[in-house]
């Protein structure tokens, strides 16, 4: 079986650093992580500089990569200004955001989840018109750090919402790293009337230490698509206490000893690992990194 890694670690990882990363850093960071075998980079997210500074030169970094045929390089886009950037910018594919929570989206986004659906609407249209594919992330869709469990029927409505206007992949997130394995078997349970496993993306955090865990029962049950970074990277500025995202390494580890095929190179990822780790002065949380990329 194969197993779809998109790599997160040169936005969501980043998004949230303090120290800003040059964009000669960037640039080597994601061909160091194109090179490693990944099938899809998200790159960034061509929001204000003044909201997300460390993200604010999506558009040099995206006319820097080295770009490979077989590599998909993704954005995030907010609203239609982002969109019009992120197609100028030429990349391959771009990720709308919503929310389970209406705190979380309110605090995320400024807009209800009513609002942040309706104004996903356009900006399908628009990658449609460009003929780019369409993620939609989906947050807090096992808890929210303000309203505390998430309803599963919640997310299944939401989602079926994203579907009927069109997105292409849907990424139901762990955004503050709560779920344990039987919550992946209650929200693919829930939401499989619409959303059949096979077609689902994982977005794991791993602040409790069970995203791995959650990431084997998600296989089990027919999932093969995960986001996840270089070295544990991650965090939400929108989801206090909420740690990095499953590395990318411990899954990769994970599938080669069980048979799973990725197309990561894991040796070449350590590369792309030790890098970053240059860069941002400090090592990396991600439990193989630390056994044997370092």
């Amino acid at each position: 079986m194969r197993i779809r890694i998109t790599e997160v670690g040169a936005r969501d990882g980043l998004q949230n650093e303090a120290a800003i990363i040059s964009v000669q850093d960037k640039v080597a960071f994601v061909d160091l992580i194109s090179a490693a075998g990944v099938g899809e980079i998200e790159v960034s997210s061509f929001v204000r500089r003044d909201r997300v500074p460390q993200l604010g030169d999506a558009e040099e970094v995206f006319g820097q990569i080295s770009r490979s045929g077989s590599v998909v390089f993704s954005a995030l886009v907010p609203n239609v200004r982002g969109m019009e950037r992120a197609l100028a910018a030429k990349v391959d594919k771009v990720a709308l955001l919503a929310a389970a929570s209406e705190t979380f989206s309110r605090r995320n986004t400024n807009a209800t989840t009513q609002e942040a659906l309706d104004a996903c609407g356009p900006l399908v249209e628009m990658a449609r018109e460009a003929r780019i594919s369409v993620r939609g992330y989906l947050s807090c869709v096992v808890a929210c750090p303000y309203e505390g469990p998430t309803d599963p029927r919640r997310v299944r409505e939401v989602v079926g919402r994203l579907l009927e206007m069109g997105v292409d992949e849907i990424a139901l997130a762990d955004t503050i790293g709560v779920a344990v394995p039987s919550d992946i078997d209650t929200l693919l349970g829930v939401v499989g009337d619409v959303l059949e496993p096979a077609r689902t993306t994982l977005h794991l955090h791993d602040t409790r230490g069970t995203a791995l865990a959650c990431a084997l029962r998600a296989i089990q049950l027919g999932v093969v698509s995960f986001d996840t970074a270089c070295g544990g990277l991650g965090g939400c500025p929108y989801a206090p206490g909420a740690a990095g995202n499953l590395a990318t390494e411990d899954l990769v580890y994970m599938c080669n000893r069980m048979g799973y095929e990725t197309g990561v190179d894991l040796q070449k990822f350590f590369g792309a690992s030790r890098f970053i780790a240059r860069a941002l002065g400090r090592s990396l949380p991600g439990r193989v990194y630390k056994a044997d990329g370092r």
